[in-house]
C-alpha cells in the first residue's frame, strides 16, 4: 500500500552533504516503489526558504520543503533548537498527513530531532554519521527520543555501534546506498583517483611518490570537500597530476566510471568508497596506511603494474555493491515502515458498547496498604475511605508482596468496592509492572519479560505504572517496544508524579499505539485516595475489567503532592518511632 512519507534532514539542502545525498537517493527509490515522499530540509537560500513558507501557508507539501535557515550543527554542539524551528516542523508534520516520519542525524540539534518528537505515527531514525552523535546531552532527553522512535536504523555496523552507545537499542544496518547507474564501469583509462584531506597528506604525498614510477599513468587529486587541504604537485608531476572538487555524486561519477584506482581518504568521504566499488575501481584502502602511508604506494603500484589484479578487485567490489543500491535501501525501509505500522493496535470504538447497561463507577487502579514498606494504611481503614470517597473499584498494588491485597479484598467482601488484587513487581532492570487479577505473589528480580510472563500464567491483566518518571527507575524505551504485544494497560496518570510531562508522555504513548489507558493515585496515604482514577462501567473479571476500559475516562483529581508526601513521611517516621519504642 502506498504510504506517505517524510524524510526529515538536520543539513542545508542546498549545501552537499553525505547524508543529504543518502537522504536524496532514499526519497528517489521510494517514490520509484509508488509512496508518496516529502523532504523538509533546512536551507541557506531566500528563494527556497520563501517558496517552503508559502508551502506551509497553502498546506501543499511536495518534493523538498525549506522550513528553516540551517541550525549551526558542530560535532559538538549543545546548542538548543530556536522555537521557530521546532513551529515550523509541527506545522508541516501536521499539515502534511504523513503515515512515517524519518529522520536522519538525530543526534544533531536540528530539524530531525524535532520532527521525531513532534511525531505522532510511524518514525524511524536513521544514524549516518558517526561522529554527530552528542545532541541531547542529557540522557533523559535520549531516552525521551527513543521512546517516540519506532525503529532504529544505522548505514553500517560501525555507525550502529557507535550510535548505540549513545542511543542504545537493536538497529537495522542498511547499505549507505549509491546510484548502481549513475556509478558504473565504463572502459577504464590509466588514471589513479586520489581523496585529498588535511589528514590524508601524507597518504597523498606516498601515492605521488608511486606515480613517478608509473609511466603513462595520470592521477586526478580529487577534493571531496569545498575546503580540502590542497597538497603541493612536485614539479616533474604537473603535467600527469590534475585536481578537481568534485563534493556531489554526479561529479564524483564523472571521474570515478573512467578511473582504474582509487586511493580514498582515511578520514575523507565515507560514500567515495562505495562509489568507487560501484564504478568497479580497484580500491587501495590497506589497514594501518594511517600510520604508515608507504601501504598506500605499495598497493598503488601493485594494482597499476598487475592488470588483473586490477581488473579482479574491481569486478570484486561492484559484485560487493550489487545488494547496496538506493533501490535495495528502499525496500529495506518500506519492510520497516509496514512492521511498525503492524504494532499500532488502534482498537475502533464499539459500535455498541458491551457494558452499557452496567452503571458508572470510579475506579483508582494503583495504591498501597501497609503491606508495601512505605506506606501505612491499613487494608480496612483504605476499604472505609475508599467507600466514603464514592469509589466504586479500586485495584491495591503493594510493592513486591500481594498479602496486603488479599487481605483487602476479604475485608471488602459483600460490599459495593470492588477490590482488584494485585502486586507492583520491581523487574531486575526496567522498572516496575502491576499484575492485576493476580492470585499469589511474583517474586521481585525477574527480567521485564519473565515478569510479564508471570503474571500471565496466572490469566493477570499486565499494568504498566508509571512508564516515563525518569525520576525512578522505569523500563528502557527498547523494552516498551518490545513488548507492545503484551502490555494490556499503560498507566498515562499518576497522582504522585512530581512532573506532569511524565504523565504526558505517557498518554501520547498510549495514543500513538492504541494501548488501553490506565489511571491511578499511587496513594501511600489515605488522603491520596482517589487522586487518580478512571470513569468506567462496572465490571467483573479482568475480561470485562478490559472491555470497560475502552470506553473509560481518565479523572484527574490532584492534590498538593508537597502535601501527601509529607503526609507519608509523617506516618513513616511514627511508625519507626513506635516500633523502637
Amino acid at each position: 500500500m502506498p504510504l506517505r512519507i517524510c524524510l526529515v534532514t538536520p543539513h542545508a539542502w542546498t549545501v552537499p552533504h553525505d547524508t543529504n545525498e543518502h537522504v536524496a537517493g532514499v526519497a528517489d527509490a521510494l517514490r520509484a516503489r509508488s509512496h508518496d515522499v516529502v523532504v523538509l530540509a533546512p536551507s541557506s537560500r531566500s528563494a527556497d526558504l520563501l517558496a517552503g513558507r508559502r508551502a506551509l501557508q497553502a498546506g501543499e507539501l511536495q518534493g523538498v520543503v525549506a522550513v528553516s535557515r540551517a541550525v549551526p550543527v558542530s560535532p559538538r554542539s549543545a546548542v538548543g533548537i530556536p522555537v521557530g524551528v521546532r513551529a515550523n516542523v509541527a506545522t508541516a508534520l501536521r499539515l502534511g498527513g504523513f503515515d512515517v516520519v524519518h529522520g536522519f542525524d538525530p543526534g544533531l540539534p536540528g530539524l530531525a530531532y524535532v520532527a521525531l518528537l513532534e511525531a505522532e505515527t510511524t518514525t524511524a531514525a536513521t544514524f549516518v554519521d558517526p561522529e554527530r552523535l552528542s545532541y541531547p546531552p542529557r540522557r533523559n532527553l535520549r531516552d525521551r527520543l527513543l521512546a517516540r522512535v519506532d525503529h532504529l536504523v544505522a548505514t553500517g555496523e560501525n555507525v550502529a555501534q557507535r550510535a548505540a552507545e549513545r542511543f542504545p537499542g537493536s538497529y537495522t544496518v542498511v547499505p549507505a546506498g549509491v546510484d548502481l547507474e549513475r556509478f558504473s564501469p565504463r572502459p577504464k583509462a590509466d588514471v589513479v583517483v586520489i581523496e585529498t584531506s588535511v589528514g590524508a597528506l601524507p597518504v597523498v604525498r606516498a601515492a605521488l611518490r608511486a606515480l613517478r614510477a608509473l609511466d603513462g599513468w595520470e592521477a586526478v587529486l580529487v577534493r571531496t570537500a569545498r575546503l580540502a587541504a590542497r597538497p603541493s604537485i612536485p614539479l616533474g608531476l604537473r603535467d600527469r597530476v590534475h585536481i578537481r572538487t568534485a563534493v556531489s555524486g554526479g561529479a564524483r561519477a564523472e571521474i570515478l566510471n573512467d578511473a582504474a584506482i582509487v586511493v580514498p581518504s582515511p578520514d575523507g568521504l565515507r560514500r567515495l568508497r562505495v562509489e568507487a566499488s560501484a564504478a568497479g575501481c580497484a580500491v587501495v584502502d590497506p589497514p594501518g596506511v594511517v600510520a604508515q602511508p608507504e601501504l598506500a604506494a605499495a598497493g598503488l603500484l601493485r594494482f597499476a603494474e598487475d592488470a588483473r589484479a586490477r581488473e579482479r578487485d574491481g569486478a570484486a567490489r561492484r559484485a560487493s555493491v550489487a545488494d547496496a543500491g538506493f533501490d535495495d535501501v528502499a525496500e529495506r525501509l518500506e519492510a520497516l515502515y509496514t512492521e511498525a505500522q503492524g504494532r499500532k493496535r488502534r482498537p475502533r470504538p464499539p459500535a455498541t458498547e458491551p457494558l452499557a447497561d452496567r452503571e458508572w463507577i470510579v475506579a483508582d487502579l494503583h495504591m498501597h496498604t501497609n503491606h508495601s514498606h512505605d506506606c501505612s494504611i491499613e487494608p480496612g481503614a483504605l476499604v472505609e475511605h475508599a467507600e466514603d470517597e464514592g469509589l466504586g473499584a479500586i485495584a491495591v498494588t503493594d510493592h513486591n508482596v500481594f498479602e496486603g491485597a488479599l487481605e483487602t479484598a476479604g475485608l471488602a467482601r459483600g460490599r459495593d468496592l470492588v477490590v482488584i488484587p494485585g502486586e507492583e513487581v520491581k523487574t531486575d532492570r526496567d522498572g516496575e509492572v502491576i499484575g492485576l487479577f493476580l492470585r499469589e505473589e511474583i517474586p521481585r528480580g525477574m527480567s521485564f519479560a519473565d515478569t510479564v510472563a508471570a503474571i500471565r500464567e496466572q490469566e493477570g491483566v499486565v499494568y504498566v505504572p508509571h512508564p516515563f518518571d525518569r525520576m525512578h527507575a522505569i523500563p528502557a524505551p527498547a523494552t516498551l517496544h518490545r513488548h507492545l504485544p503484551e502490555i494490556d494497560v499503560l498507566e498515562v496518570y499518576n497522582a504522585r508524579l512530581l512532573f506532569d510531562t511524565y504523565n504526558d508522555e505517557a498518554l501520547r504513548f498510549a495514543r500513538k499505539y492504541g494501548l488501553l489507558m490506565g489511571a491511578g493515585s499511587d496513594a501511600h496515604v489515605l488522603q491520596g485516595v482517589g487522586t487518580g482514577a478512571l470513569r468506567m462501567r462496572r465490571f467483573d473479571g479482568p475480561e470485562e475489567f478490559l472491555l470497560s476500559l475502552r470506553t473509560a475516562t481518565v479523572l484527574r483529581r490532584p492534590k498538593s503532592l508537597a502535601y501527601l508526601q509529607s503526609l507519608k513521611w509523617v506516618a513513616q517516621v511514627r511508625d519507626r518511632v513506635g516500633s523502637g519504642s
